[in-house]
């Protein structure tokens, strides 16, 4: 299958190399020198149609991390292989956590090159059918389809059907890919508004020169190239509900002219010379603090207490491990209709484990992805380690792979759970103590690896001093919360004065507070 191959390198030499290999795979080699180049390439304004990217991470300028984060802000979904001669597990897992599909260390022999193109070119393929079979499914969605069986989502399903009998502004606040869309569809799905249009707007990705056009619309003629008149996106709500993502993005004008078409239902294009009126139900979300983004002037308080009238937190994946399983076998089940040929038992006892000790700081979205990627490329009949080798790469160390995993039924080892068994009941933790819930990280292995499991042991086999434990666990909160003080403070359960207090005990810059100048 031939296909549009994008290889950004600022290495001349190794541009022609690759461009070279592509081309005698029988595939078309595009080629870029930067990271800046190569993101015009996918989303400038001659974007052109690209099956897969070959991505150097060391670049200067623009590197291959920051293209994976730009790609996955701006929302483009093609599959991105990294390369690099630095073939570290720090790199493997950097990389990995902003997206990429898959890592290969220069010189990439041409055999595992055109398997890993090979195989992204696939996954692509399968995951435009399962979209187009998604699409056609189409329907209402209720708070009855959410995959949970967790406690920790109870609370958001009881606010959510509460809000879906009212009309007010909602607010669904949590991290990334933690399913905050899916819940104001099923807040809509389950209101008088369901039959009525759901609108939707990533704040996030709209070029600020466009925002006020995207929502509120625009008259022929107003700026440059508004060849054509813009109805907008709050017209189109119109009598449905319209879903802002990332709310916390607007910029500051914006905010202004969001708020009156909150209290009064009026909205100004852009060049108008009258107002309009809309009729929506208006759910807001943001993985961002909106209360901290108006103390330090980035968000309007007015329009935080327009917005924030009933606010619903979607917890993270790692609070509600209990869903991974119920969710894996969703998403195997996804990918079986659009792959007839090859059909899946279930996934081994094993995996499921790691899955379950792993923290999926991209949440649900990650995980999605992370079995859709071994679905597809599966060997056998049966998903297992091997399928998951990125999630691997970050768990070994924290999590006993080869422990004997017993079966729930027999308590003897299970060989693995059925894709249509899953349901019935997930591992539970207490029948996996050496895979899940003992698990001891080596001594020099950094916190960031350790996924939630400080060590309580020194290397003598004491027990270690509660401020040492005390000050790796707030290294950890400020990695894992990207130095976002306030977050870090409220989930240690402190106020942000005595987290600062600490901070200065320890010898750890509060200016800063990046966890790579924290070694201790």
């Amino acid at each position: 299958m031939a296909a549009s191959i994008l290889i950004v390198d600022d290495d001349p030499v190794q541009r022609r190399l690759l461009e070279a290999a592509v081309t005698k795979f029988g595939h078309t080699a595009i080629v870029a020198d930067g990271g800046e180049a190569g993101l015009d390439v996918v989303d400038g304004p001659n974007a052109r149609d690209v099956s897969v990217v070959i991505l150097d991470l060391m670049m200067p300028g623009l590197d291959g991390i920051g293209v994976l984060k730009a790609m996955r802000e701006r929302g483009i979904h093609i599959p991105v292989i990294v390369q690099t001669a630095q073939g570290g597990i720090e790199t493997v897992v950097s990389a990995m956590r902003h997206g990429a599909f898959d890592f290969v260390v220069k010189p990439a022999s041409p055999d595992r090159l055109q398997a890993s193109i090979g195989n992204a070119l696939k996954v692509e393929a399968l995951e435009g059918e399962v979209k187009r079979s998604s699409r056609q499914r189409g329907g209402h969605l209720t708070f009855k389809d959410m995959i949970t069986h967790s406690p920790a989502m109870d609370r958001v399903i009881r606010l959510g059907r509460k809000a879906a009998a009212s009309n007010i502004p909602i607010l669904i606040e949590g991290e990334s890919g933690v399913g905050k869309e899916l819940v104001a569809r099923a807040i809509q799905g389950s209101g008088d508004r369901r039959s009525k249009p759901f609108v939707t707007v990533n704040c996030g990705a709209i070029p600020d020169n466009l925002v006020e056009s995207i929502l509120f619309g625009h008259e022929k003629g107003s700026f440059t190239g508004a060849t054509e008149k813009h109805t907008g996106k709050f017209v189109e709500a119109h009598s449905g509900t319209l879903f802002l993502d990332e709310i916390g993005d607007l910029p500051l004008d914006v905010q202004v002219k969001l708020l009156r078409a909150v209290q009064d239902g009026e909205v100004d294009p852009v060049g108008g010379r009258s107002t309009v009126r809309v009729d929506i139900r208006l759910i807001s979300a943001t993985h961002r603090n909106l209360l901290q983004q108006v103390k330090d002037g980035k968000f309007r308080e007015d329009l935080f207490y327009r917005l924030n009238v009933y606010p619903i937190f979607v917890p993270p994946l790692r609070d509600r491990r209990d869903d991974i399983p119920h969710l894996v076998e969703h998403f195997m089940e996804k990918v079986a209709p659009a792959d007839p040929r090859h059909r899946l038992r279930g996934i081994s006892a094993a995996a499921l484990a790691m899955l379950q000790a792993y923290d999926w700081p991209g949440n649900i979205r990650q995980l999605e992805n992370a079995v859709f990627r071994a679905s597809v490329l599966a060997e056998g009949d049966m998903l297992t380690e091997e399928e998951f080798p990125q999630i691997r790469a970050q768990v070994e160390g924290t999590v006993n792979l080869d422990a004997d995993i017993a079966s729930p039924a027999s308590g003897g080892p299970a060989s693995g759970w059925p894709a249509s068994g899953l349901a019935s009941g997930s591992l539970p933790r207490d029948n996996v103590p050496a895979a899940v819930g003992a698990a001891v990280a080596e001594p020099d292995a950094p916190a960031r690896h350790r996924f939630g499991t400080l060590r309580a042991l020194d290397e003598r086999g004491n027990v270690r001093a509660l401020a040492d434990v005390e000050l790796e666990m707030i290294k950890l909160a400020i990695d894992h919360y990207n130095g976002q003080m306030s977050e870090v403070a409220r989930r240690l359960g402190i106020g942000r004065s005595t987290l600062y207090r600490k901070l200065k005990e320890y010898g750890i810059d509060p200016e800063t507070g990046r966890v790579e100048r924290l070694a201790s």
